[in-house]
């Protein structure tokens, strides 16, 4: 049963049997009212209304109501249904007794059946009291506020976040007051981070090679080093630069949902000697200096394998904060230690040797090849596609995969093929590589042929793509 009525109240994430429940942002009608349009919200994550449509609705004389619902756009958009509270009725027994009413508690009105509570929309009279943003909830609502701002202490109207002259705007080092609003700024050498409140020493992340930066006026007289003390600083005249990797100095790996977060710790302490004229003094005795870089677990690798791009890698930024290379080759034989040099040019029937390489090989870490696809031509987001593997599983039963020298590197073969029509003489892979850590249940478990669907954001992975020449497929002789 899909219950008396639609909610008229915030449906979060994950309920109604699916991931964006859409909940009716409105009060239902009175039968004398007719047909009326009223909008409906879908819920995801923090937003109670993701994305909005409108239905149509009607009050009937039999106390219950008839929606007309357009198709949701999105697969995981789902109507929902809500079994609301019956109305309470006066106990009394006898032939003096009244008519029994019903009674509806706060924050609901009784419904055209004259039994079922419904849900009042406080928003909908004067934004429910609210001075910005108002959200109606089972048998209330609540107050929100818009970028900047948060609720005063009535919990009804908004104010402005704290500025330069109430702690320091929350700047970490200098605050400066513009006419409306509040800027951070950071000391020559320092930038700021993704909180724009937070100065940070700038860190260059890459598997093979990270580097910070420290400028030398902030550390004069102290002698920097990493996690393995061995790892020491170095001044090029304006800063000290420590240079290490993934795994080297002491760093530590690890494995989030979408994420693999390298951090290491740079520690510095007075020199036991001067080693210039402005190391005479320190203005501080310590320092400590955690180092972060993250990197995306997901990848999106393409290749037509053309020699002449055979070493170009595949580099993802994460957040602007890392990036992390795979390349895509193809191999002479099931050795696969020798890739083609040319754009090989092969016959049906013959074998295609395939494998996907890390730039870096990190301890600890695993890949996952989630799905390959061939198309007729360089582009991933053709129509016409043939997938080998989909969802971590073998999908075409020709296709053999081969052990490898690590988890990084991942090994397939399979008979060449080539697509219907004359003119399809060359064949391109795209592959989706995933990484793991230790013990992580994906790749431990790689076959899956359902998935939870994501929502495309701002925050979504960027999805890369690294573009080669074509294999030939060679006329049968």
């Amino acid at each position: 049963m899909a219950g008396d009525a639609m909610p008229t109240f915030c449906i979060s994430e994950n309920h109604c049997g699916t991931h964006a429940p859409i909940w009716l942002n409105g009060s239902h009608p009175q039968p004398q009212e007719g047909i009326v349009t009223l909008p409906v919200c879908a819920s995801f994550g923090d937003s109670c209304c993701q994305w909005n449509a409108s239905v149509d609705v009607k009050a009937c004389a039999g106390g219950y109501f008839v929606y007309r619902l357009p198709r949701p756009s999105v697969c995981f958009h789902v109507y929902c249904g809500h079994f609301y509270d019956i109305c309470d009725e006066e106990g009394c027994a006898g032939p003096g007794c009244p008519v029994p009413e019903c009674r509806c508690g706060p924050g609901t009105v009784l419904g055209p059946d004259r039994q079922t509570c419904l849900d009042v929309n406080e928003c909908e009279r004067g934004n429910g009291g609210c001075g910005e943003v108002c959200v109606n909830t089972k048998g209330s609502r609540r107050c929100e506020c818009g970028p900047g701002r948060v609720l005063d202490e009535d919990g009804l109207n908004c104010k402005d976040i704290a500025g330069c002259h109430i702690n320091n705007g929350g700047c970490s080092h200098v605050c400066s007051s513009l006419l409306d609003s509040y800027q951070c700024h950071c000391p020559r050498g320092l930038e700021l981070g993704d909180d724009r409140r937070t100065c940070q020493v700038p860190v260059q992340c890459d598997p093979s090679s990270i580097t910070v930066s420290v400028p030398k006026d902030l550390v004069g007289g102290l002698e920097l080093f990493l996690s393995n003390s061995s790892c020491r600083g170095v001044s090029n005249g304006t800063h000290i630069i420590l240079s290490f990797s993934l795994k080297t100095c002491g760093t530590v790996v690890e494995v989030t949902a979408d994420k693999i977060v390298g951090t290491n710790l740079v520690t510095g302490l007075p020199r036991s000697s001067p080693g210039s004229s402005r190391d005479l003094i320190v203005r501080t005795t310590k320092l400590v200096l955690p180092v972060t870089c993250e990197f995306p677990r997901e990848y999106h690798v393409s290749d037509g394998f053309q020699a002449s791009q055979r070493s170009s890698a595949l580099e993802l930024a994460g957040h602007s904060e890392g990036v992390f290379s795979f390349v895509l080759e193809l191999f002479k034989n099931a050795e696969f230690s020798e890739p083609y040099r040319t754009p090989p040019q092969l016959r049906l029937h013959d074998s295609l040797f395939f494998g996907v390489e890390p730039k870096e090989r990190v301890e600890g870490l695993s890949a996952l090849v989630e799905s390959c696809f061939a198309t007729p031509g360089p582009k991933a987001d053709q129509a016409l596609k043939y997938y080998l593997i989909k969802d971590g599983c073998i999908s075409d039963e020709t296709v053999t995969q081969y052990s490898s020298k690590d988890q990084l590197s991942k090994h397939f073969q399979v008979p060449v093929f080539k697509f219907i029509g004359k003119d399809n003489r060359q064949v391109f892979l795209h592959c989706q590589v995933l990484v793991c850590g230790a013990g992580d249940s994906r790749c431990a478990q790689p076959c899956r042929r359902r998935v939870r669907r994501e929502v495309p954001s701002a925050q979504s992975r960027e999805q890369h793509t690294l573009r080669g020449g074509p294999i030939f497929i060679l006329p049968e002789p």
